[in-house]
């Protein structure tokens, strides 16, 4: 069944059953537990067996970091198509008894041999499968030495404790559910070039692996369990640094030991912005997303969104007016702080969002032709897996991280279990051409060597009064921003409660291409009104799958995302 299919049959059935008729599915399906008032604590996640490993660590004792550490191993195992060790990400992090938030990011780096025009032929055109699917399209993964850092500064558990989970489900195996069999079998003609790939994912005999069926791991098991022993360092500096660098260059890649060693995630202070009576808190560069999000909120902040109503024409080409221009500036101004300096505050400014809400019209679209990065001088001074954690302590974590396209590179560790990321494709091949999300890019994003590639993952916080309200996320490439949008306004602006603000039709704009790209579930009187003014509206697939959590004067609720078969909320 067809993502778009799932979602329209899963929303009519939350329609037409009672709450309290809806049962746990059986776990090939994924629960949908929606957890009555009162819960302490709440893990969301993209997959069952993963927020059962989290909502074990919160039952032993751990806290949400702990918590979010596990899961993220867990996903590694369960969810290879995105949950991983060979990519990266990013984490915020909120603590309301310290009154701190911070970021962990562990985003992929250029190895030291890359170069600008890496990507190009000898005439200058981008050679779009190099930066795609082969081994120099993986950037120095980041995933443990994040998780790593998380726990030891913010976590109470240890490193093998919280890993254990993973070992077992690598180990003993788990059953398939039919979204794992799915994407194995309709990716096969990728996967299946590489020999070590294809070892890992099909059976011996050659055939595909059917939902039900119990898969294991042993090689990933092995290298969970070299890591959980000897640290994070064993990953970069050990056996199975040896695995990655033999196997990559048995490819061609140019990655080397030094870039493995060299690698280090870094604690980072997140964007801060406020909308209405709320503080936003989400991802810094070199992620895109927590700048973005915080400039679209304040040309949106002086409209009342809520009297336009959800889903409205008129809400929809406003927020899509605004969109346009936020991503319009993101292909100038957004790159890896280390190497550009990304104008943050110029971006984030009310000011300048002031000047940017003039330009809409509430009756016509912009051409995207007339829209173009902003001047900011004046005001200086789709595959990923999101996952919200929090606990009875006032600590709440936002995790989203990722191989860059469902399954990464498609090049499997030989000897070790796990894929290798595709993040190289997030840089700018070429200044001015679209990457496969169809995001251009500029100087800011170029390659380089040690440099991390511009992103669009925006794990966010929303606070009130200093307490955690809203924590959410999600996958989709360039879509993420807008998916995290979405959420924040329909739960601020529209008052919906979370299962509903995460089940809601989306829509996108990301200036080019000059659409709206809408999922089925509006109106097509909405549709009719937004052609009218002048937009290009463009039905596709599901958009994003955000796992989010609500807390209130009710307790803590999860939204787990009906476009993932196997989406959990569990509560204690």
């Amino acid at each position: 069944m067809s993502e778009r299919k799932s979602l329209a049959l899963t929303c009519l059935l939350l329609m037409l059953t009672p709450l309290a008729a809806i049962a746990s599915p059986p776990i090939i399906e994924g629960e949908r537990f929606h957890p009555e008032p009162g819960q302490h604590a709440m893990v969301v996640t993209s997959h069952t067996l993963a927020s059962r490993v989290g909502r074990d660590i919160l039952r032993d004792g751990g806290n949400a970091v702990d918590a979010a550490v596990a899961i993220g191993f867990a996903l590694a195992v369960v969810q290879p198509r995105s949950g991983n060790i060979g990519g990266g990400g990013f984490m915020v992090i909120s603590d309301e008894k310290s009154d701190q938030v911070t970021s962990i990011d562990y985003r992929e780096t250029a190895p030291a041999g890359a170069f600008e025009t890496m990507f190009q032929d000898d005439e200058g055109n981008v050679i779009e499968e190099a930066s795609r699917f082969s081994a120099n399209a993986s950037g120095v993964p980041g995933t443990v030495s994040g998780m790593a850092m998380a726990l030891e500064r913010y976590g109470s558990m240890s490193l093998d404790r919280v890993m254990a989970p993973a070992i077992r489900l690598a180990h003993d195996g788990f059953a398939i559910p039919q979204r794992f069999a799915d994407g194995l079998n309709g990716s096969r003609e990728r996967l299946e070039k590489q020999e070590g790939t294809r070892r890992l994912f099909y059976k011996a005999d050659g055939s595909n692996w059917r939902a039900g069926e119990v898969f294991r791991q042993p090689e990933l098991a092995a290298t969970l369990t070299r890591i959980a022993q000897n640290g994070p360092r064993e990953f970069y500096e050990g056996e199975t640094a040896d695995h990655l660098i033999e196997t990559l260059q048995a490819h061609g890649g140019i990655m080397t030991r030094a870039d493995l060693k060299d690698y280090r995630a870094i604690e980072r202070a997140p964007v801060h912005g406020t909308y209405r009576d709320y503080d936003i808190y989400a991802m810094a560069p070199p992620s895109s997303g927590g700048v973005h999000i915080v400039q679209i909120l304040n040309m949106l902040e002086n409209d009342d969104l809520t009297r336009m109503g959800h889903g409205s024409a008129a809400s929809m080409h406003l927020m899509s007016e605004a969109m346009r221009r936020a991503y319009a500036d993101r292909s100038k101004y957004l790159g890896d702080p280390a190497f550009f300096d990304v104008p943050v505050e110029a971006l984030t400014s009310k000011d300048y969002a002031r000047e940017l809400r003039a330009q809409i019209s509430l009756e016509k679209a912009t051409p995207s032709e007339a829209i173009g990065p902003g001047n900011i001088t004046p005001y200086e001074s789709n595959e990923t897996t999101h996952y919200s954690v929090a606990d009875d302590s006032g600590l709440a974590v936002a995790n989203t991280y990722t191989l860059n396209f469902s399954y990464g590179s498609g090049i499997a560790v030989d000897k070790a279990g796990f894929l290798l990321n595709n993040e190289m494709d997030d840089f700018s091949a070429k200044p001015g051409v679209p990457n496969a999300f169809g995001l251009i890019g500029g100087e800011a994003n170029a390659v380089e060597p040690g440099k991390r590639m511009l992103s669009s993952m925006t794990p966010t916080i929303v606070k009130r009064d200093g307490r955690n309200f809203l924590i959410t996320g999600s996958p989709g490439g360039s879509r993420i921003i807008t998916t995290t949008l979405g959420v924040i306004s329909n739960v601020i602006d529209h008052g919906m409660n979370i299962q509903s603000a995460v089940s809601a039709p989306r829509f996108h704009d990301q200036w080019l291409p000059d659409e709206i790209r809408i999922e089925d579930g509006f109106s097509p009187d909405t549709v009719r009104l937004l052609e009218s003014m002048g937009h290009n509206v463009t039905q596709q697939s599901a958009m994003g799958a955000s796992q989010s959590i609500l807390i209130n004067d009710d307790g803590f609720q999860g939204g787990a995302d009906p476009r993932r078969e196997t989406s959990s909320a569990l509560g204690l």
